[in-house]
């Protein structure tokens, strides 16, 4: 999604507005490869409790996942030990014995070492409830993987103020819907004062304020895809970050009179929610330069 597609020309709100692309695409290496997964694999190996969480129930979930990404990559950029040592030979498909509880926690760090993007799996409960399954964060934007885990998405979302009411049936109806082949793209954005991608709340990065400068500033754009697991009923949660230096909005001045509109029409709610409200007045000033 471009910068324009991002913010359009219109009041604040939540919308539900996805593109199509294979799925493959998302997940495929880029030119930042090198760089992205030498950081994924630092805070795995340092913080890993903190980046990766998986219950039993995910095994199957898991399992699809773990041969879509050779199906993906042709399986040379999976580890030794990984999806296709699961898989191996010409086996199309997950053994349902391949993949026993106790490897679970392993198989979910190998393929967070070599994918690029973040990953969640959710399933649909028997109640109907969508619930967060398994995942592996390492670039969290300011939340805890390690107290979302278990939960159904309506509880997933209820820290963003006025979500669940605008959209939150639509998200349920869309997730319910999803047919498989097919990755449904669309993108979140933010503000930050700092580049870092690992935003976790444990690190205590800085927050943006009254006082904040436009060389400070980033804009932190969550590209996410949507992608159908329907051998086991699960769905494929892809996130990737994208970090912008705010002057490529404030030089722009279409982009930034586009920003300027969403901020001010931000409900107050959210803006705090998004650590935007302390340095909200000082964000529309700098555009305004």
């Amino acid at each position: 999604m471009t910068l324009d597609q991002l913010f359009p020309d219109e009041d604040y709100g939540f919308r539900l507005r996805f593109e199509q692309s294979p799925a493959a695409e998302f997940f495929a290496a880029s030119e930042q490869r090198e760089g992205i997964l030498g950081e994924r694999q630092r805070w795995l190996r340092d913080t890993p409790t903190k980046c990766m969480a998986v219950l039993p129930e995910a095994a199957p979930l898991l399992e699809e996942t773990l041969s879509l990404a050779k199906e993906f990559s042709g399986e040379q950029e999976l580890p030794p030990g990984g999806a296709h040592r699961l898989y191996g030979g010409d086996r199309a498909g997950p053994a349902m014995d391949a993949l026993p509880q106790r490897d679970l926690p392993e198989q979910v760090l190998k393929l967070g070492e070599c994918w690029e993007p973040d990953f969640l799996l959710l399933k649909a409960a028997a109640e109907g409830q969508i619930r967060l399954l398994a995942g592996c964060v390492c670039f969290p934007s300011s939340w805890s993987l390690e107290e979302k885990i278990g939960r159904p998405i309506e509880e997933i979302h209820e820290p963003v103020p006025g979500l669940n009411v605008a959209i939150g049936p639509q998200i349920h109806r869309f997730l319910s819907k999803l047919r498989p082949n097919t990755a449904w793209l669309r993108s979140n954005w933010g503000l930050s004062r700092s580049p870092e991608l690992n935003q976790h709340p444990w690190r205590r990065l800085p927050r943006l304020d009254a006082t904040v400068g436009a060389d400070e500033i980033w804009l932190r754009v969550e590209n996410q895809a949507l992608v159908s697991l329907p051998g086991s009923g699960g769905i494929l949660f892809g996130i990737r970050i994208a970090n912008y230096p705010f002057t490529a909005m404030t030089s722009n001045p279409d982009l930034a009179r586009r920003l300027s509109r969403a901020l001010e029409t931000m409900p107050e709610a959210v803006a705090r929610y998004k650590g935007i409200a302390p340095a909200r007045e000082r964000l529309i000033e700098l555009m305004r330069v």
